[in-house]
């Protein structure tokens, strides 16, 4: 059994390194694209601020830790084949260039393990309605109409203005509107892995092993609720940091210039919204997906400029993946434990 929870928390620091690198595009890929930075000094400073960000708080870890399935019903086959779904998923959409919601593959192939393990009832439907569906439309709505009405004011107050000033005061900007999406991207998705694996802690104590364990190592509870252990805090966040600096041109490629042709200021203000919007998220203990939320914004700041500035074809695919992401991890993960389940009891 030991064993095993070892063998997950390696498989979930892998996931959170991919999650890195297959998110890297959403902090920089529009400040790549406007030439404010090349791509690999992009990447460092994107990296930094990841690991910084992953350090601020555990809510979205805790709401996946506890939220979704009871830790007594869940095993270590289950939390391998929800991370072996997501990893899946993450791999096959970083190949094509689809900027996909590592959260929802996540959350999308827990349930389907979950679900192979101990059938619907066993995982908290309501919860995926709030925490996941719900969050779906609204945080890229959100990102959409922030980053839309912000560009069109910008455009109104700095209409009388010289576009070599407007550019050259963007590009400064971007370096900060950048930094933040890079800090929020660390504040919420390095707390998924932080959750997975403290969900497998749970699982492990509920099973009767917390014993094998020492004490710092396990998960402690405080009022209703469990506390995610350091050590998988610094984990998680060191494992993104590294995935980020791996970096993910394919998707930079789509999200910087298939989506529009953005310019300095439409990309500071589009890393702005869609910031804004993660903070929040994560504040909230709510596990959006970054992707959907950049993504959103550069659609609203092209729309801003007018409808046909943004290339709907390219984008109408990007939604049609957010929708896909969740059952198709699910099944993925569901087939997952079948397998596992069968290799582990006759191994």
């Amino acid at each position: 059994m030991l064993t095993l929870l070892v063998l997950v928390i390696a498989v979930a620091l892998i996931f959170d390194y991919i999650n890195g690198f297959h998110d890297a595009a959403n902090a920089i890929a529009t400040v790549v694209s406007t030439g404010v930075l090349p791509v690999r000094t992009a990447v460092l400073l994107a990296a930094a601020l990841d690991f910084t960000g992953a350090l601020t708080g555990t809510a979205v870890a805790k709401t996946i830790a506890a939220g979704f399935a009871d830790p007594k019903l869940v095993s270590q086959v289950v939390v391998l084949s929800a991370l072996c779904g997501a990893c899946f998923w993450n791999l096959f959409t970083w190949w094509f260039g689809i900027p996909s919601s590592s959260s929802h593959a996540l959350i999308g192939s827990l349930a389907g393990a979950v679900v192979a393990r101990g059938g619907f009832s066993a995982f908290n439907w309501g919860a995926l309605q709030r925490k996941v569906l719900v969050p779906l439309i609204s945080s890229p709505a959100a990102g959409f109409f922030i980053a839309l009405s912000l560009m069109i004011a910008l455009t109104w107050i700095l209409r009388r203005s010289r576009a070599a000033t407007v550019n050259r005061m963007a590009r400064r900007a971007q370096l900060i509107s950048s930094s933040l999406m890079a800090f929020a991207h660390g504040s919420n998705d390095a707390q998924k892995s932080m959750g997975i694996i403290t969900l497998a802690l749970l699982s492990f104590v509920a099973s009767g092993d917390g014993h094998h364990l020492p004490t710092w190592m396990l998960p402690k509870h405080t009022g209703d609720q469990w506390g995610v252990p350091l050590w998988v805090v610094i984990a998680c966040a060191s494992a993104i940091a590294l995935g980020t600096a791996a970096g993910g041109q394919r998707i930079i490629k789509t999200m910087g210039s298939k989506i529009i042709r953005i310019s300095p200021i439409q990309g500071c203000v589009a890393e702005t919204s869609g910031g804004l919007t993660i903070l929040f998220a994560s504040w909230l203990g709510i596990p959006v997906s970054t992707t959907h939320c950049i993504s959103a914004s550069i659609m609203g700041v092209g729309a801003a400029k007018r409808l046909s500035a943004v290339r709907w074809g390219v984008a109408g695919n990007i939604v049609t993946a957010w929708v896909l992401t969740v059952p198709i991890s699910g099944a993925v993960s569901f087939g997952m434990y079948r397998l596992l389940a069968y290799l582990f009891a006759t191994s």
